[in-house]
């Protein structure tokens, strides 16, 4: 006999309590590895240490849970523990509700302190500081491409990258009334401009467009005049009372931002090999023929995957470039080791980004 709704939630408020005891108990195991950790002065924070986790649970989860759902679940529960241990304070492009700050909590969980900056350059300059422990920026979307100021900032900044993490963004214009009429004026960051232009040549083809550090701050500014509109998540819209116009604007629907976290050496050394790991690097080559050739053929000799290859004006008025290649694999691999020795002594300049692993 089918059991009745009643039935059911005593049930659910039965392991409700259950799952409440078990989760104080990792708590408490989580402190006590903390205080190892004290001891030995290790770091609080280990990105493949909880990426092997989350992997393995996936790997082993007969549902009906989704393995995404999981992933989100376990992230809140490590980050609630590692909060026990200490705080993690992470500083990311505000205010708030930017995708960055979504990306900071995808990664790291809710249970952190956060630092909103006013730009991607702040963000830098907090981490290097030490004012945070942690910077989340942008590096790439799928419809725009290479985001080149967090790729100019790498070269000269102390900070390597210890992870990972991609969104699915959806953009969406708001406003204060409801309504598509009397929008003279539309404010987003320029990659979110961009990322619509389409939508905005046909719904809003008279509308001047305006840049913003952020699209939060679009949508801050968007709150403060009813002419005005921005382009910005759904959360950002709540943050600032606006009307959600129009939901989904981005000319591409599965246009996602690859995040990347960013920390000083001395706060996180590159992470173990987590089983599917990645190398960043920025290499440039004497301006010679073939050079470029020959810079990809320590990969192909030892049997390395190259998954990105970006090159950027070296701004030196001769024509030279920098390259930003990312790799599969992880140093302690001997024939990644190889590769990038190899790869190291063609290289007019050579600089690793960071070890890290990769995000599902």
């Amino acid at each position: 006999m089918a059991k009745t709704l009643p039935e059911l939630r005593t049930q659910i408020d039965v392991l409700d309590l259950q799952l409440l005891a078990l989760l104080n108990q990792r708590a408490t195991l989580a402190h006590e590895v903390g205080e190892i950790k004290r001891m030995d002065d290790s770091p609080v924070f280990r990105p493949e240490r909880e990426a092997q986790v989350i992997s393995s649970l996936q790997a082993g989860n007969p549902g009906p849970l989704k393995n995404s759902s999981l992933a989100i679940i376990w992230r809140e529960i490590m980050s609630a523990c590692r909060a026990l241990e200490a705080a993690q304070r992470v500083a990311y492009l505000g205010p708030a509700g930017t995708f960055s700050e979504q990306a900071a909590l995808q990664y790291f969980g809710s249970s952190i302190e956060r630092m909103p900056c006013g730009s991607i350059d702040e963000v830098f300059r907090a981490t290097a500081a030490g004012s945070a422990q942690f910077g989340v920026v942008p590096m790439e979307n799928s419809t725009e491409g290479m985001v080149s100021r967090s790729l100019d900032l790498f070269l000269t900044s102390p900070l390597h990258v210890i992870g990972e993490t991609s969104l699915l963004v959806r953009h969406n214009l708001l406003r204060l009334s409801d309504s598509l009429e009397g929008i003279e004026a539309v404010y987003a960051h320029p990659q979110a401009l961009a990322q619509c232009q389409h939508w905005l040549n046909a719904h809003l083809p008279h509308a001047e467009r305006h840049a913003a550090s952020s699209n939060a701050e679009g949508a801050r500014l968007a709150a403060t005049n009813p002419a005005w509109a921005g382009i910005a998540s759904e959360r950002a819209g709540s943050e600032f009372g606006l009307h959600v116009v129009s939901h989904a604007i981005q000319d591409d629907a599965f246009n996602r931002t690859r995040f990347v976290v960013v920390c000083l050496p001395q706060t996180l050394p590159a992470p173990q090999a987590s089983g599917n790991d990645c190398v960043s690097l920025i290499v440039s080559v004497p301006n010679t023929p073939g050079a470029v050739h020959d810079l990809l053929m320590p990969l192909k000799t030892h049997g390395v995957s190259m998954t990105r290859f970006e090159s950027r004006p070296a701004r030196s008025g001769q024509w030279e470039y920098y390259f930003y290649i990312d790799i599969q694999g992880h140093p302690s691999q001997p024939h990644v080791a190889s590769a990038l020795k190899e790869l190291q002594g063609l290289c007019a300049f050579y600089k690793v980004l960071g070890t890290y692993p990769v995000s599902e």
